[in-house]
């Protein structure tokens, strides 16, 4: 059986070094590494002043959501629910804080942390539940560059896909049944693909999604959205709306949720104007219900 890793990121590779020139790879890499927070997962973390020193992947996505660890030497992973996501920007630089609960069994076994910078980890740490032992961790560069490949944890389903190489995406359901689907490429050079976890049809349940930048120049992200079903317990892809004459957008383009209004908008630039159009998620369907130009 393949590996995730291999799934998601040989075959591309081979491709793209076959349609590239070493010059422009190269580039793509060096690109690749002055990207945001949507495509610097995962860390790699080690306990300090430890006779026998343990270390570990941590995964999350937006707001630290859809969190998971997964230990050095260890297939298994351990489901993280996030407690508290601050983010400072008073001294011009951004960094967040996160702090999640470890979950077994339904209990909390013990809580991570760690504040986030740019591509930097400061103050992570673990404290043991049964015994509230503190473990100091440090971040460590893992060997060799980054592949590309991430992955989420959401309602017990595990997500993996690929920022940079790949446009495979995988979902692993609880009861083992697997569901392969792929991505819209990236068409950008030097582009990545950015991942979002959030409530994208108000139900209560958290959603994800993936977006890339469009084919033109490149100046707003078109999503696609899969929406998780409690009932069915699996996750399905959002259908685009009919677009009608009143709409500006003929995409899902960087979408924004205003969670008190439950309403989902898009914006897109037409002519020497960005217009926004909102919509209400209604039956698994998005009905539009108004366009406004933005001049923020």
């Amino acid at each position: 059986m393949r590996s995730i890793s291999e799934e998601l990121y040989g075959s591309k590779i081979n491709r793209m070094m076959k349609k590239k020139t070493g010059l422009y790879f190269i580039l793509l890499i060096l690109l690749s590494g002055l990207l945001n927070e949507a495509v610097a997962q995962p860390f790699l973390l080690q306990s300090k002043g430890q006779a026998k020193p343990f270390s570990l992947n941590i995964y999350y996505g937006s707001g630290g959501k859809g969190a998971f660890v997964q230990y050095s030497g260890h297939k298994g992973i351990i489901p993280l629910t996030i407690k508290s996501c601050v983010t400072d920007t008073s001294d011009g630089n951004r960094f967040t804080s996160y702090i999640w609960n470890e979950v077994l069994e339904g209990k909390i076994t013990g809580t991570y942390g760690l504040t986030e910078g740019l591509r930097t980890i400061e103050d992570a740490w673990y404290v043991r539940g049964r015994d509230q032992k503190k473990f100091i961790l440090e971040h460590i560069e893992a060997p060799g560059k980054y592949d590309g490949v991430d992955q989420y944890l959401l309602h017990g389903t595990r997500i993996a896909f690929n920022h940079f190489y790949s446009d495979t995406l995988i979902f692993r359901y609880p009861d083992k049944s697997v569901h392969i689907i792929e991505l819209p490429e990236i068409v950008q050079s030097g582009g990545a693909r950015q991942s979002h976890i959030g409530d994208y049809n108000f139900d209560g349940y958290d959603d994800v999604a993936f977006s890339v930048s469009d084919a033109g120049m490149g100046v707003y992200q078109e999503f696609q959205i899969y929406v998780y079903d409690p009932v069915q317990k699996q996750f399905y892809r959002m259908k685009e709306p009919d677009y009608t004459k009143k709409s500006h957008c003929a995409c899902l383009c960087d979408v924004r949720l205003d969670a008190r209004k439950k309403e989902l908008s898009t914006a897109c630039r037409g002519g020497a104007r960005w217009w926004r159009d909102v919509w209400k998620y209604k039956g698994r369907k998005l009905i539009y219900v108004r366009s406004e130009e933005v001049n923020d």
